[in-house]
């Protein structure tokens, strides 16, 4: 193991000549693992210039010798609360896993976040995942010290049955979101509606407006629901993947944010969003919805999907460990 793996090295992100060649190691992993999550240039350049990722310090790859790139890895490490965690993603090319760049990868993320941990004096918690039957991922997760703390179901609803129509609350109405006027309004109205969450990380104004400014956002996708007062009581933000459609030969739209105020609750704003969000799908001429979703969600979120015909398509298990 040591002799193969002296022959890689990592390297920064050198900007736009890296894109292609990491979508390519991307997407060929997706395809060896049976996974659904690819990516294109565009959506890695709209994600590399995210105002969240210092690119020099939250992003590395990796070259053997001949100069391949073989694997890739990316730390997202949010604003803290009472812990400063880092999120994980990797990739490694399918005929060069298991020689030690796994290994390699995780301790330069633990490295990073220590860094950070360090410089803000708080505990440090290392955060990555996998789905459920990704068999080698979580046993190299449970090796290097990992411990599972949540399950999170993808799941997908078909938009060509029947969908019921959305009802309002009296007073209320539902249009989409005025641009960036309204941003800063609605990423009150998102950090209100999560901050009793799991694993809550505040959003900032200039990641409402990164979002906006990718090319696949839709504007008559991105909705809320207004009280009668005019306060942003609820929103249902939906996306279209084209490049990933294209590939998979699907028609799918996603609900990407689903969620209402804390004083709006219990009043049906939930499900009326998610409802109207489905049609505006179905009117771009999607056929599957798909949404992400924690198994714990304490405000009965996966009852609400189960309720209106969303059925599970795969569980990923989030993992988690405790730096010293």
């Amino acid at each position: 193991m040591t002799a193969l793996l002296s022959t890689y090295q990592t390297r920064l992100y050198q900007g736009e000549t890296d894109l292609p060649t990491i979508a390519h190691l991307i997407n060929t992993c997706q395809t060896a693992d049976n996974l659904d999550d690819f990516t294109s240039v565009e959506e890695l350049r709209h994600e590399f210039a995210s105002p969240d990722m210092d690119i020099n310090q939250d992003l590395r790859l990796w070259e053997d010798g001949r100069g391949e790139l073989c694997a890739i890895a990316q730390c997202w490490l949010p604003q803290p609360t009472n812990a400063q965690n880092s999120i994980l993603w990797f990739h490694v090319r399918p005929d060069r896993r298991e020689v030690g760049l796994e290994t390699e990868i995780l301790t330069w993320a633990e490295a990073r976040l220590r860094q950070v941990a360090q410089e803000r004096k708080l505990p440090a918690q290392l955060r990555s995942g996998s789905r459920h039957d990704q068999t080698a991922r979580l046993d190299l997760l449970k090796h290097h010290g990992f411990t599972v703390d949540r399950h999170f179901y993808r799941m997908t609803r078909s938009l060509t049955d029947p969908i019921p129509e959305p009802q309002f609350p009296a007073g209320f109405s539902v249009r989409p979101l005025q641009g960036e006027a309204e941003a800063a309004a609605w990423v009150e109205m998102f950090n209100q509606t999560f901050i009793d969450h799991w694993n809550f990380h505040a959003m900032k104004v200039e990641d409402r407006q990164h979002w906006m400014a990718e090319a696949t956002y839709i504007p008559e996708l991105d909705l809320v629901a207004v009280a009668p007062d005019g306060t942003l009581a609820a929103f249902c933000y939906n996306l279209i993947q084209p490049q990933e459609n294209d590939r998979t030969g699907r028609k799918e739209g996603w609900i990407g944010d689903l969620g209402t105020r804390r004083g709006f609750r219990r009043m049906g704003l939930g499900c009326a969003m998610l409802l109207t969000g489905m049609l505006a799908l179905k009117t771009q001429g999607m056929e599957t919805a798909v949404l992400g979703v924690d198994s714990e969600n304490p405000s009965g979120a996966l009852n609400l999907y189960q309720s209106v015909g969303f059925h599970q398509r795969y569980r990923f298990i989030s993992h988690v460990k405790h730096l010293t």
